[in-house]
């Protein structure tokens, strides 16, 4: 994600941070309470990188969506199919018929980057344990596919048409969202796009 734009050791940092929180919230659940905020500083990060990536070429007129989408798949699919491969390999070892096609499901969704909403179908008291899915994580990529998909659209509208109050607008509804649906639906706020929006607009 580094195309054109200068090298910042501050953002390694906050990457350092970032990692450090989500590792000691694994290994240490009953001391860092908070430590999947990490999640929420990468997707700061991301959305920062990438809008300045996109906005740069928009205003060199150097930007394509074909080279820019090329490069997320060149980017994202090789360690994914990896990934994807092995737990279907392993999981065809170890798992039982029920167990292997919720796997299956799991992985399926994840290639085509909409995992967050499969594990959110799935949410509730009848919910197996999320140590029997070892695809969870994959709901964050899914978030920031997601935003991938659609952010670009919104700054180039927003970029032809002088509307750039309208990114404003989308992020402040984004930022209203969230607070209400940890409250009134914590499921939703977790695994929706929508409440993560506003980390990704910068």
């Amino acid at each position: 994600m580094s195309e054109n734009v200068n090298y910042r050791p501050d953002i390694d940092g906050l990457r350092t941070v970032a990692v450090g929180l989500v590792l000691g919230y694994h290994f240490f659940p009953n001391h860092i309470k908070a430590g999947f905020i990490g999640v929420d500083v990468f997707f700061v990060i991301s959305g920062y990188l990438i809008s300045t990536i996109i906005l740069g070429q928009m205003n060199r007129g150097t930007w394509g969506y074909l080279h820019f989408y090329t490069r997320r798949i060149n980017r994202i699919f090789p360690a994914l199919v990896v990934v994807l491969g092995f737990n279907a390999a392993l999981g065809w070892y170890s798992l039982v018929p029920n167990e292997f096609e919720q796997l299956g499901k799991h992985i399926a969704a994840s290639a085509a980057f909409v995992a967050n909403f499969a594990f959110w179908g799935e949410a509730g008291y009848f919910d197996s344990a999320a140590d029997t899915k070892p695809l969870l994580h994959l709901w964050s990529l899914a978030i920031e596919e997601q935003f991938y998909i659609v952010w670009p659209l919104i700054l180039a509208f927003a970029s032809r048409r002088r509307f750039i109050w309208i990114v404003g607008l989308l992020a402040l509804g984004s930022l209203v969202y969230s607070p209400y649906a940890t409250f009134q639906d914590p499921t939703a706020a977790y695994y929706s796009p929508l409440s993560r929006f506003f980390l990704n607009s910068r």
